[in-house]
């Protein structure tokens, strides 16, 4: 894999909160943990992904797996799988020997939903492939996800909004900015040599 995916791969892998943020201003922000983990049974560049309230982190609201790849005619991706059953493996990420249950043929790759990825100083930004493809239930109601990140080493920051697919109205999401959150465990050494 090349060098600047593997980089990628290093800033992300971790564990991430935005409590500082939540606290300066908890009417606009809850308090988020976000935990992606190298997962070296799956194909290079694969980590789980957790998404929870820090509250009750056990029961994450997003679990998904994600892929990074260096595609000659894309450059850098983050492909977004869905897992079968997923709630069997929540909490995973922070139980490792877990990881072990998640196989290939439990995942479905989210059609519309890779990340573009470009480089950003010394870290990088991405975000969800145009199109208004990648669809998303919330509340019972069919939205698609709208999705940035940029990440450096230590740091993370995110948006999302779910949009109307025939008004393109706002129906869900982040209304007062990024989320802001700083790592605060990393797990770079996890990452596979080969990878």
């Amino acid at each position: 894999m090349a060098l600047i995916a593997r980089r990628l791969l290093e800033q992300l892998s971790g564990v991430f909160s935005n409590e500082a943020q939540a606290v300066a201003n908890p009417p606009l922000f809850a308090s988020i943990q976000v935990v992606f983990r190298p997962t070296p049974r799956l194909a290079p560049g694969s980590l789980l992904l957790e998404q929870a309230y820090a509250l009750d982190p056990g029961q994450p609201y997003r679990i998904r797996v994600l892929r990074v790849r260096h595609r000659q005619e894309q450059g850098l991706i983050i492909e977004n799988w869905a897992l079968q059953d997923e709630e069997r493996l929540y909490g995973a990420t922070m139980e490792p020997e877990r990881l072990v249950h998640v196989q290939q043929q439990d995942l479905t790759l989210l059609q519309g939903c890779t990340y573009l990825v470009e480089t950003a100083g010394d870290g990088f930004r991405g975000e969800v492939e145009p199109g208004c493809n990648c669809r998303v239930q919330r509340a019972g109601r069919e939205t698609y996800l709208v999705s940035r990140f940029e990440v450096g080493e230590g740091w993370l920051r995110t948006t999302d909004q779910g949009f109307d697919p025939q008004t393109h109205d706002r129906v869900w999401g982040a209304v007062s900015g990024a989320f802001e959150f700083e790592r605060i465990r990393s797990f770079a050494a996890e990452l596979p040599e080969a990878w």
